[in-house]
């Protein structure tokens, strides 16, 4: 049985962001879930990274036998675009689901919610979460991580 028969659309009106750009990005972070590396869990993840200037940076989660290095989609995406330069975000999509179905929200961990503190402001960055194109939610950094510790707290 699909676990999302009879969901409707969510959007979190108060982080109104573009429609199709929020598509846009569904669709790349989807794409994603083909490349995950998940031999242990089958939960695949995919992620797309947005720059303030309107670049795009995927990722996919990337496990380990030792489990201790394994990555998530999310920091894959960043360390990529990181490493490229990029240190202006606007917004990141995630999707994830055993076996790459998407039947639910995938949230971010915590530690990937502390990569994206440091490079990112909490009250503007929007974090879409996408249980099927037609399925997402809009949230801050900052409703995920309240209290958040970042860059700001070492000044």
């Amino acid at each position: 049985m699909d676990s999302r028969a009879g969901r409707a659309k969510v959007i979190r009106r108060c982080h109104r962001m573009d429609e199709k750009l929020i598509k846009e990005m569904i669709e790349l972070a989807i794409g994603q879930l083909k490349f995950a590396y998940a031999p242990y869990s089958d939960y695949k993840v995919g992620a797309v990274l947005r720059t303030k200037e309107g670049k795009f940076y995927t990722g996919c989660n990337i496990e380990n036998a030792a489990f201790t290095p394994t990555n998530c989609a999310e920091r894959t995406a960043f360390f990529k675009a990181v490493s490229e330069g990029e240190r202006n975000f606007s917004a990141i999509c995630i999707v994830g689901g055993k076996d790459g179905i998407l039947d639910d929200y995938a949230y971010p961990c915590g530690v990937c919610r502390q990569v994206m503190m440091e490079f990112c402001d909490p009250d503007t960055f929007r974090i879409i979460l996408a249980s099927g194109r037609e399925e997402y939610e809009v949230y801050t950094l900052k409703e995920l991580l309240p209290g958040g510790f970042g860059p700001a707290n070492l000044s």
